[in-house]
């Protein structure tokens, strides 16, 4: 199953650059790596990241990140996957940049 992680351009280019990354803030102060499902990543996107130039979304494969991926309720109680370790620059399958239009981001077929 192919989860995702939404980006900042400046936290892609950190990841990057050192192969590895605790994440965005957001991410330091809960103590994972955020990642939400194809069902849920536009409106993650909707919610935290509106009007943001140059948002990459990252793809990675849940399967490969072993015991360290927990599906833990948030949203609405939906299971959102959280990495409990540093996110590398090999767990990332894939990642593009999200064009924006109208403010707000246009997402390739997920499904």
């Amino acid at each position: 199953m192919m989860i995702y992680k939404l980006f900042r351009p400046i936290e892609w280019a950190e990841l990057q650059a050192n192969g590895e990354t605790t994440g965005a803030p957001i991410d330091i102060a809960d103590g994972y790596v955020h990642f939400s499902t194809a069902a849920q990543v536009q409106k993650t996107a909707e919610l935290y990241f509106e009007g943001v130039e140059g948002l990459m979304l990252l793809a990675a494969y849940a399967e490969t990140l072993g015991d360290d991926l927990k599906w833990e309720p948030s949203r609405g109680g939906d299971l959102f996957p959280h990495l409990f370790r540093v996110l590398r620059m090999s767990d990332v399958a894939w990642a593009n940049e999200l064009p924006l239009t109208d403010g707000a981001h246009i997402f390739p077929d997920l499904a």
